[in-house]
This record gives C-alpha cells, sequence and structure tokens, in this order.
C-alpha cells in the first residue's frame, strides 16, 4: 500500500459527510461499555466498581471500532485498507520521531521552569514517568486503539471541509467528551474535569501539528500518544493538582506559539 493510496482526495471526504456516524459510534461505543462502572459508582447498580472496570476498558476500543465501521460504509475494503495505510507514512525526518515522543515532556519541562523561576510553589517532580504495569499498558495500548479513529479518520475529514486549525479544535472538544466516563470513574472533581478537558483540546492542535508536518502519518501520531504517556503529570492527581494544571497551560501556550509561527502546518495540511 503505498503513500498515496492512504489518501482519498479532499473533495471526496468532503462528500462523504461520514465524520457524525464515526464520532456517534466512537462516543456511544465507549460511554454504553463504561457507564455500568459509573452507575456502580453512583450506587445505582450493585458494586463494587472494580466488577465493571474490564467491560470499561473494552470501552477504550470505541475509536478503532468506530473508524473500521466508518471506513467500511465509505468505501468498503478499500476504505479500511487506506485508513491502516496511513500507518506507512515513516519516511520522515529522523527529527520527527524525536519531536513525536518528546514534545509533551519537553512542554511540561518547560512550563514548570518557568512556574518555578516564578516562585511558583508545589512544583511536583520535573518527569512523571509510567509507574506500574497499569500505566506501560496503557501507554502502548491506548495509542494503538485510539489514533486510527482521531487522527486515521477523523482529522483527514474534518480538515477537508473546515480548515486544520478549526478541524483540531473541534477534533480535540469531541476527543475530551469522549474521556466523560473515565473522568467520573476516576473520582475527577468539577475542577480538574475541565482542566483535563482543556489539557485535551489544546493537545489536540499539538497532534495535528505532527500529523501535518509528516504528510499525514498515523504511525507518528501514534508515538506522540505515546509520548504524551511516557511522561505524563496527570499521575500527580488528586495529591497535587499543580503539575497538571502547569502541563495544561505549556501546552496550550506551545500550541499557540505553533499556531502562530508556522502557518504552512495549518493552511495546507499534510502537503508540508
Amino acid at each position: 500500500m503505498t503513500e498515496h493510496a492512504a489518501n482519498l482526495s479532499d473533495e471526496r471526504l468532503v462528500a462523504r459527510g461520514i465524520t457524525f456516524p464515526f464520532f456517534a459510534i466512537a462516543l456511544g461505543f465507549t460511554w454504553l461499555l463504561q457507564l455500568p462502572a459509573v452507575l456502580a459508582m453512583q450506587g445505582v447498580i450493585a458494586g463494587p466498581v472494580e466488577r465493571y472496570m474490564p467491560l470499561g476498558g473494552l470501552g477504550a476500543f470505541g475509536p478503532l471500532v468506530a473508524a473500521i465501521l466508518a471506513a467500511w460504509f465509505e468505501a468498503g475494503r478499500a476504505g479500511v485498507r487506506g485508513l491502516f495505510a496511513r500507518f506507512g507514512i515513516w519516511r520522515v525526518g529522523p527529527h520527527w520521531y524525536a519531536v513525536a515522543l518528546g514534545i509533551f515532556a519537553a512542554l511540561y519541562v518547560a512550563g514548570s521552569a518557568v512556574f518555578r523561576a516564578l516562585g511558583g510553589t508545589e512544583p511536583g517532580r520535573w518527569l512523571y514517568p509510567p509507574e506500574n504495569g497499569l500505566h506501560v499498558t496503557a501507554m502502548v495500548l491506548i495509542p494503538l486503539v485510539e489514533e486510527p479513529g482521531w487522527r486515521g479518520f477523523a482529522l483527514p475529514r474534518l480538515q477537508a471541509r473546515y480548515g486544520a486549525l478549526a478541524a483540531s479544535l473541534i477534533l480535540g472538544v469531541l476527543w475530551a467528551f469522549w474521556h466523560t466516563m473515565m473522568f467520573i470513574v476516576q473520582g475527577a472533581n468539577p475542577f480538574i474535569f475541565a482542566v483535563s478537558m482543556a489539557n485535551i483540546i489544546a493537545g489536540s492542535v499539538i497532534f495535528s501539528w505532527i500529523y501535518n508536518r509528516t504528510r499525514g502519518s498515523l504511525l507518528l501520531a501514534v508515538l506522540a500518544h505515546l509520548g504524551a504517556h511516557l511522561s505524563n503529570p496527570a499521575h500527580a492527581l488528586p495529591a497535587n493538582v499543580t503539575p497538571f494544571i502547569v502541563y495544561t497551560a505549556a501546552i496550550a501556550v506551545g500550541g499557540c506559539i505553533l499556531i502562530a509561527t508556522d502557518r504552512s502546518a495549518w493552511k495546507n495540511p499534510t502537503a508540508t
């Protein structure tokens, strides 16, 4: 499968109008499987919550399932092949592999340095690598089951219709709401919930920049998602919220800098 075969024309992507069914399936599949854990947490159904967590874990496959179904409906086997052909876009400059794996950790370190220089308290650690087997499993598995949907299927179609920046924000909002049940099960209070949503929306801009700068590489999107788990300040929650706030602010500032300084990545998606 060639790189060319991974891309439908913009006109065809717009004409299909398949993004709404994709999001409906992705969110519906995930929320439906994670709802029992939420109901058990609220005492609506018999617990304990842990009884329903394996089912909730399967909900993470929602974007992958939705992408395969939507691609099949859009173009049959060729659509599914085209979806996964984006993994074959790997001939990019070697520095992009370093960027994908390290940009989120670098943004946090930079943000933490500024925060400390300004006299901020409770800054936390400089890095938050995976701390247990569950973290490692999530670092490897989650990018593989999410990115074929978010960046492999949805982003190129949204960009064809709305442009790169608007598409990134639309995708970011829907991607953030996809996490709703997970945030509830994790016991996020309204403030942490709001910061988490902002974190994902801002992160969507970074992901889109990497995707567009690597000619629509799904492989690099997966590596960027993996990189976000290589050092994840959310591990400091709930005991210390400061690192996660600093992290979110750093991602937002980083995204704004990329928008302001790399105009071509937003005007001509995937062709840069």
